[in-house]
């Protein structure tokens, strides 16, 4: 795997020694996918080394030794290999740590080389071909268009926008998709909404239904209904009319939302137009041709218990109405018909039971069950005056993520709803995030990277003209800084692998912590201008290493703060 020219012969170097070592010592191969594979990952303390490995505590009971035991054995056979191979000198010792674990420490010259290749790739440095140009397709936010974004479409938002970046960065050939329910019931009680609010504009008191949409923007969608057409629709019963000028209202609404959100998407796929187009039959029809479409009590129904699920599914009521899982099976059907061969799906937390018969539809399709990911983004909070706002879009009392891109900005809004793992609950606290200090985590990291570009700028008078000498680079947290640089190609990878933006901001957070901790005991452009180039070329590459992982956040890079 070539990960920004980084490390493209240590880890692979590592992985074939390690394997086939595990050959020379009689340890079965193919035992599973699982143990099958070397995995090389970052430890989390430094004292554990630069690269570590668990695969002696995975083989151990194949090997019939302890993992431990298995992990001395493999640690004296790696030495022997490295010692023999063209990574001999990026390679400074291993050591073998209880339960199992084997840590590789890498030499203070290969970490110095780093700098010399960041240099080099500069915007590129951490980007690989992984994906080799496979073919994903991403489907996030998808709202339904009867009212404006929340906050927790917002964090879907920029959970899906970041992904997409990250594995685009990765070399997959990515689309960015937006499902666009603009059909059934929730579309009708739209219209009716915005009919029953023109009525009462126009004059006609009447009771509003309990469960229609009550938000302040029914009134004004309502209100630009009547600047527009007067009275000419007031006996009107059908709710079409009225349907069709909220979507197109809302639906407006959300384009720009999402544009200043900074995030774009190439297809906006109508449910509308997947049900006239007649693939839903087509679908349906192609199911039961497999056998896996029954009748039973009038209605029709998926045998989705044959792929896992816990219980099998209408498709059609009796009264021959679809499902919300008919078009569903359908739409999935299509995208992989549209070429892709792997499907990322972002969805609310209120969608969790979904997941298994959605899996059960595409293994009946005929597609494997690991091509379709299914991720459940975790709800936003947002605390203002220590109260919980409600997000409810019926009664009408919800945060807009307008509103919060109004207060605290596009960048602290982004960045805050990536600040938790998709799996987590996020507290939004305003007080917090609007401060321009180092409390604010968003201004902690951009902070240190305007902080670089006045280093840099201010370098430009001290008129360097010595040679990169990275042997002066010998400051603990120069050496930090350098391990730090290294780990960020393997950062993106396990972010990509994991599905998971979190894991590229607490690293940004790692690396503008030690960077603070470098600025503050060390100064960089000083009377010995070996030392001065040196650090310059030092801090440059933080600079270039945070705004690479900004932009996969979709956070800017002031130069000025």
């Amino acid at each position: 795997m070539h990960y920004g020219g980084i490390e493209k012969d240590i880890i692979p170097a590592l992985e074939r020694s390690l394997k086939g070592l595990c050959s020379d010592l009689g340890i079965p191969q193919h035992t599973s996918p699982e143990n099958d594979k070397i995995e090389l990952e970052i430890p989390r303390e430094k004292r554990h080394g630069d690269i570590a490995t668990n695969i002696a505590m995975k083989m151990a009971k194949y090997a019939s030794r302890s993992p431990l035991e298995l992990a001395t054995a493999l640690r004296g056979r790696v030495m022997d290999d490295i010692s023999n191979s063209p990574i001999k000198d990026s390679v400074e010792r291993v050591e073998v740590k209880p339960p199992g674990f084997i840590n590789f420490f890498l030499s203070k010259s290969h970490l110095a080389s780093v700098l010399l290749k960041i240099q080099r790739f500069k915007n590129d440095y951490g980007a690989s071909s992984a994906g080799r140009g496979q073919r994903l397709n991403i489907e996030f936010v998808s709202a339904n268009p009867t009212g404006p974004l929340t906050i927790a479409h917002g964090r879907q938002a920029a959970i899906g926008d970041s992904l997409a970046n990250i594995l685009t960065y990765l070399g997959y050939r990515l689309t960015r998709e937006y499902y666009l329910n603009d059909e059934g019931n929730q579309m009708n009680i739209l219209g009716s909404s915005i009919r029953a609010r023109y009525r009462e504009a126009c004059g006609i008191k009447e009771e509003f239904p309990a469960d229609h949409y009550k938000g302040s923007y029914i009134n004004e969608i309502a209100a630009a209904f009547k600047a527009r057409y007067g009275k000419r629709f007031i006996d009107t019963t059908d709710v079409g009319v009225f349907r069709e000028f909220g979507l197109r209202w809302i639906l407006s609404d959300i384009k720009k939302d999402l544009k200043d959100f900074g995030v774009k998407f190439d297809v906006w796929y109508s449910q509308r137009s997947l049900r006239k187009s007649g693939k839903v039959e087509k679908t349906i029809a192609f199911l039961k041709d497999k056998g896996y479409i029954f009748q039973q009590d009038g209605a029709t129904w998926f045998k989705s218990t044959s792929f896992g699920d816990d219980k099998d599914r209408v498709v059609y009521k009796s009264d021959g109405s679809a499902t919300y899982l008919t078009p569903d099976i359908a739409y999935h059907r299509e995208k992989y018909r549209r070429g892709f061969s792997r499907l990322i799906d972002i969805w609310g937390p209120d969608h969790h039971g979904y997941i298994p018969r959605m899996k059960a539809a595409v293994k009946a399709l005929g597609y494997s069950e690991e091509s379709l990911s299914v991720l459940i983004v975790q709800l936003a909070t947002l605390y203002r005056g220590g109260q919980v706002v409600s997000m409810s879009t019926r009664a009408g009392e919800f945060v807009t993520l307008r509103e919060v891109m109004d207060e605290v900005g596009k960048d602290v809004a982004r960045f805050c709803f990536l600040m938790r793992r998709i799996s987590s609950h996020l507290d939004f606290d305003l007080e917090v995030v609007k401060k321009q200090s180092m409390e604010n985590p968003v201004y902690y990291i951009q902070y240190a990277h305007a902080r670089i570009w006045s280093i840099l700028e201010y370098s430009k008078n001290a008129h360097i003209g010595a040679k990169f000498d990275p042997t002066l680079l010998g400051e603990e947290e120069e050496i930090d800084l350098m391990r730090m640089l290294r780990q960020f190609p393997m950062i993106v990878a396990a972010s990509g692998k994991a599905l998971e933006p979190y894991v590229i901001l607490q690293y940004l957070q790692d690396l503008a912590a030690a960077f603070h901790s470098f600025y503050v005991k060390h100064r960089v452009v000083s009377s010995d201008p070996s030392l001065t180039k040196a650090r310059i070329i030092l801090v440059d590459c933080v600079r270039i290493v945070l705004a690479n992982g900004l932009r996969l956040l979709g956070v800017s890079l002031p130069k000025k703060m």
